[in-house]
């Protein structure tokens, strides 16, 4: 067992130029905690950079491109730290800012995984987009943060600083109990990358724990460093992903309704990329659709697995209960503090 507590594993791809700005920061704001690069087979001389200029830190060697999901899983399964603080390759991190996550997952057993504020690199009064200062889901499975709201990005004036149970906790920077991540057979590697740390922290959620955001931990997140921002892969992943988590783990009753609604805004989505002459991202959300369709019968096999799990309960709390598509588009709420806070679930 590692004396240190924290594993810092940061999941590189072709990353060098990134870890050249970024890994000397990590390195020295992370001491005394032992830091990981897992490698994802980089062709891009990432490996020597390390060798040759940070002998400390240990490198796992993956034999393909498992994407984020099955990279991490890989990567993690051998180690011993009570803690995973899993960080994007494009993060610049501050001072002694690992100490608050640790000591909000000592104090409160039931606290599965939280993520630090995370701030714009390149505008670092301003939120982030990958989380911000923690997430949430509408009704129908859609993602947004305090902070941010589709694309639109709130200025960071301290009004998201307070401690808060959220629904999810970003992957760019995600603080998890290795226990649990490992009992929970980590991330869904089916899904590659995006949406995988949603999927995760409801699977967390279904077994009683919650969900944290602790802001007196601050990073600046690049972002949009491995998959292009407006990449229609991008699209694709997001869309097929996000249908696969909620059909896994949305409670019964509603789910059949709930998802023909989501299909039919998932074609509204599809529609308006058409008229905005962007092709490729129309494209890309009719191949969503037909991806979820062929994995359905492997979508709900889990989804029954899951129930095996001892303490096991659909769980759909810190959910907003109304669409966030029509309260952003239609009834123009741009920030976070706008929408009704009375229409978070509780159960």
């Amino acid at each position: 067992m590692n004396a240190s507590p924290i594993a810092v594993v940061i999941l590189n791809y072709n990353g060098k130029k990134l870890l050249e700005q970024f890994l000397p920061g990590v390195v020295q704001h992370s001491n005394p905690h032992q830091i990981y690069i897992a490698d994802n087979c980089s062709t891009d001389d990432s490996l020597a950079f390390i060798k040759n200029h940070f002998p400390t830190v240990k490198i796992i060697q993956n034999k393909s491109n498992l994407g984020y999901a099955g990279g991490y899983n890989e990567a993690l399964k051998d180690l011993s730290e009570k803690y995973f603080m899993l960080l994007n390759n494009d993060v610049e991190v501050t001072e002694n800012w690992l100490t608050p996550l640790l000591e909000l997952l000592e104090k409160n057993i039931k606290i599965a995984a939280c993520q630090p504020k995370m701030l714009a690199f390149n505008k670092k009064n301003e939120f982030e987009y990958a989380g911000a200062s923690g997430g949430f889901i509408d009704k129908y499975g859609y993602p947004f943060c305090r902070g941010r709201l589709f694309y639109e990005l709130e200025k960071d004036n301290g009004q998201y600083n307070s401690v808060e149970e959220v629904f999810w906790a970003s992957g760019a920077c995600l603080f998890v109990r290795a226990d649990l991540f490992n009992k929970n057979n980590g991330f869904d590697s089916d899904l590659f990358a995006h949406m995988e740390e949603i999927d995760l922290c409801w699977r967390f959620k279904n077994l009683g724990y919650s969900i944290f955001v602790q802001p007196q931990s601050i990073i600046y997140h690049v972002g949009g460093g491995t998959l292009n921002k407006i990449s229609p892969n991008k699209t694709f992943l997001n869309f097929r992903n996000n249908l696969i988590m909620f059909t896994k783990n949305h409670p019964p009753g509603l789910l059949f309704f709930k998802i023909i609604w989501r299909l039919k805004l998932d074609g509204v989505a599809a529609i308006k990329f058409l008229l905005s002459g962007e092709g490729m991202h129309f494209i890309a959300v009719i191949r969503a659709h037909f991806a979820f369709y062929a994995q359905l019968s492997n979508t709900l096999s889990k989804r029954k697995k899951q129930k095996e799990f001892e303490n096991f309960k659909f769980n759909f709390s810190n959910v907003y209960m109304k669409n966030i598509v029509f309260e952003f588009y239609l009834n123009r709420k741009k920030k976070f503090s706008e929408l009704n806070t009375r229409l978070f679930s509780k159960s």
